[in-house]
């Protein structure tokens, strides 16, 4: 091999080198999710549709949750407006409006100063329609 196909095989691996390492540092999840679905499965109308994804940090810095925004009026979340401290866990809460019967597929974007921002959660299930009553009995 000449001298000058060394160098360039040496450039070559050198930046190839650095490219999987600058791909494993960007792999890491920095504000990560233990779920990032919830599924309700069939739930009473009127009955509680609340849930709480759970999250670390795992970053060496505070992460700030900037909003969190859902895909309609009938999802509400709620999150902690402090910084959660590196190593340490948060929850956003998430409460869907069970007064609304049939089938539901929601969004929520969770926007942050974390590098993996925004993170999508969604939650699903199926609202039982209103009962009725007849005479003081379910019809």
């Amino acid at each position: 091999m000449t001298m000058k196909k060394i160098s360039l095989l040496i450039v070559m691996i050198a930046v190839t080198t650095l490219m999987v390492v600058g791909q494993k540092k960007d792999k890491v999840v920095e504000m990560q999710f233990a779920e990032l679905e919830h599924e309700f499965g069939t739930i009473e109308y009127a009955s509680d549709g609340s849930c709480v994804f759970k999250f670390t940090n795992n970053t060496k810095k505070p992460v700030a949750i900037t909003n969190v925004k859902s895909s309609c009026g009938c999802t509400s979340p709620s999150w902690s407006k402090e910084p959660i401290q590196p190593g340490k866990s948060g929850t956003i809460d998430v409460v869907y409006n069970t007064n609304i019967p049939g089938a539901f597929n929601k969004t929520i974007q969770v926007f942050s100063t974390a590098k993996n921002s925004p993170v999508r959660l969604s939650i699903r299930g199926t609202v039982t329609p209103k009962q009725k009553l007849v005479d003081g009995k379910s019809v």
